[in-house]
């Protein structure tokens, strides 16, 4: 399973260390999220990775939707469980939900469709910073602090017409960008699709907090440091 590396089982639970958490950020996801590091003060698990095992536990469903309630630090035991209200739910091991899922629709447990389809939306997913959300910023002229940069994973669904694509692929369609005083919401739209024809849609939704004025330099600097660990990793 392409998942082992980078969670724990535990009696039942599992645990995500620091170090898979990020080794999962940056491989599957190319994800350069300072928040990611190890080290970082305010470290937390990708929500990605939460998303990522959610389906190889439970399938893929046509139709899904993930809330992100509560961030998920280093080495904590989880439980995932299925409630009488039909809803999946991770939670620590004080009873605090990180993760709320609903599904409809058929579901498919084949492991090749999962994988691909986890692959895909990850690595579209890994493209949040700079690739989507530098320019609402640069629109909006407003930016994280660039010593303490925070962008939080809200929500997100989406929808598939058929589950049986082997090779899907994800682009987006539209974005858009809500500033709320020191925060701001962002909005990503996407298609998926396969060999060409769109199989279905989706969104989702993130929110940038401690935002202060736009300053080019500063952000440049950051994208800089962003391909440098990249190359860095794939080095």
């Amino acid at each position: 399973m392409f998942l082992d590396d980078f969670h724990t089982p535990v009696e039942g639970r599992i645990r995500i260390s620091a170090q898979q958490a990020s080794l999962f950020a940056k491989r599957i996801a190319g994800d350069y999220n300072p928040i990611h590091d190890p080290d970082a003060r305010r470290f937390c698990v990708p929500g990605d990775l939460l998303f990522a095992l959610v389906l190889a536990r439970y399938g893929l469903a046509q139709r899904m939707s993930f809330r992100f309630l509560s961030m998920v630090g280093d080495g904590t035991l989880l439980s995932f469980r299925e409630d009488d209200d039909g809803k999946i739910r991770i939670v620590d091991e004080t009873g605090k939900c990180c993760l709320e899922v609903e599904r409809s629709g058929e579901i498919t447990h084949d492991e090749a469709v999962v994988e691909a389809f986890t692959r895909c939306y990850v690595a579209f997913s890994g493209k949040n910073f700079p690739h989507y959300l530098k320019p609402l910023m640069e629109d909006k002229q407003v930016m994280f602090n660039p010593r303490r940069p925070l962008v939080i994973y809200d929500s997100m669904g989406f929808s598939l017409d058929r589950l049986d694509a082997p090779l899907p692929g994800l682009k987006l369609t539209d974005s858009s960008m809500e500033v709320i005083g020191k925060r701001a919401d962002a909005l990503l739209d996407f298609r998926i699709q396969a060999g060409g024809e769109p199989i279905g849609r989706g969104s989702k939704k993130l929110v940038v907090s401690g935002l202060c004025d736009y300053d080019a330099d500063a952000m440049e600097a950051i994208v800089t440091e962003f391909y440098r660990l990249k190359a860095a990793f794939e080095g």
